[in-house]
This record gives C-alpha cells, structure tokens and sequence, in this order.
C-alpha cells in the first residue's frame, strides 16, 4: 500500500514536470494568459476607476484582490483544455499503456495550473505595486495568496469535469467561459455590491467569489476577514467535494 502511493506521488510529478515543460516550450502560452489581467487592471483603474467610488481607499486595492482571484479562475479553465487537448489527440490512450497510476493524470494537470497561477499572480502584483497597491502586511498577503491558489485549484476541477465530459478543446473553452462569466462579473470584484440592482446583489453577496475576494481585500487592506474566510471555504470545501469525485468518475468512463 505504502509503495503503491509513493509511485502515485512519483507519476505526479512526473506528470506535473510534462505539464510545465509545454510551457517552456511554448512559452506563448504563459505570455497571453498573463497580458489579459495586466489589461483588465490597467483598462478598469484607469478608464473606469475614476468613475467607480469605493469607501475607505482608493479604487486600486479595491481592484487588486479582485483582479487576483479573478486571475486564478480564468486559469483554471486552462485544465479542462488541456485534458480535452490530452483526449483529441491520443494522449490519454498512450498513458492508459505506461505503467502509471491514472491519478497522475488528473492530479498532474491541476497541480500545474496552480503553479502557473501562483506565477501569474506574482506578476500580477508586482504591476498592482507599480501603479499604487498599498499591501498593509506582507505576512497576511501570503495568506491571502494562499487563499487565491486554494480557490482556483478547486475551480481547476470543475473545468477538468468540464474538458472531460466535452473531449474537445473548442467546446472545453467556450463552455468554461459560458460558467465563469456570470460568477466573476456577478461579485465584488470590479464594484461594491452595494451599488448593483437588488436581485444581482442577492446573487453577488452569495457568490463564492464575492466571498474569497473580501477575504482577500481584508487581509491585503489589513481588515477584519470575519465570517467571509469561512464561508470562502466552505465553498472550496464543497466544490472539492463534488467536483474531484464528478472528474475522476469521467476519466474512468474514458480510460
């Protein structure tokens, strides 16, 4: 038993290693997944944020936190394209042959984009820092980028369901952007909750993403997280949860 996981830990990270090396390359890949927040930022701080009023600070570390977590989920639907793009050609065929625990698979594919979003939102903030984030402890933001990481990982599995049950790269993709639209442009991230019409409030206030974002607003600002932490991860919790078992289930229906 001992054996059998510790050759399971070895697939990972040999799956993990394959996984990155397509970054290096290909290293377009990582340059256009990072130019797309560096444009929501500079697009919403300096042609809207003049317009959008935020109480208790300036509107880039309002949109900052956001931004990161925004950052993490548009990621994650990384994994589901790949696993479709693994399917489309072949790939998962060649794997079921090797003499590796299909765990790897899976495991190997969102353990690397949560690497690369622990990348991405380094980059992230070292341009939020340039352009005026104000970070009020550096301990709590390393637990805030903690959280960040946390939560895409858990949406890298809804989007390796996704890739596996659609098999292609095309659909994978459209169809990620079809779930992660609503629940990003539907929360806190770009403008207070307050100011969005009642029945979008009440869908923004028990947004997942609402609730990680004032976690993280809170820490970077130096605020009380409150009841928001828990509730940010319960919801990593559930979607775990549902969601790891769900993707599993499909690759086994597959391979």
């Amino acid at each position: 038993m001992k054996n059998r996981f510790s050759y399971a830990i070895r697939d990972i990270i040999v799956m993990t290693k394959r996984n990155l090396l397509r970054y290096r390359r290909l290293p377009q890949l990582l340059v256009f997944s990072t130019i797309q927040p560096v444009m929501f930022v500079l697009l919403f701080v300096y042609v809207f944020g003049g317009a959008i009023n935020v109480r208790g600070t300036n509107y880039v570390n309002f949109l900052l936190p956001g931004i990161l977590v925004q950052t993490v989920l548009f990621g994650a639907m990384q994994a589901g394209v790949g696993l479709a793009d693994d399917l489309s050609r072949g790939m998962i065929d060649r794997f079921r042959s090797l003499p590796m625990a299909r765990s790897a698979v899976l495991a190997g594919r969102t353990i690397t984009e949560s690497i690369r979003n622990i990348f991405v939102v380094t980059l992230i903030t070292l341009v939020g820092l340039v352009i005026g984030l104000h970070i009020d402890n550096l301990f709590n933001f390393l637990l805030a980028g903690a959280l960040i990481v946390l939560f895409g990982f858990a949406f890298t599995w809804i989007s390796a369901a996704i890739g596996l049950s659609v098999k292609n790269v095309e659909t994978a993709q459209t169809v990620g952007f079809i779930w992660i639209f609503p629940i990003v442009f539907g929360s806190s991230i770009f403008v207070p909750v307050e100011s969005m019409s009642k029945w979008v409030r009440r869908f923004a206030e028990h947004n997942p993403v609402t609730y990680t974002v004032n976690v993280v607003r809170a820490l970077v600002l130096g605020r009380p997280v409150g009841d928001d932490l828990w509730y940010s991860l319960a919801w990593i919790a559930c979607i775990l949860l549902v969601f790891v078992p769900l993707a599993v289930n499909r690759y086994r229906k597959i391979a």
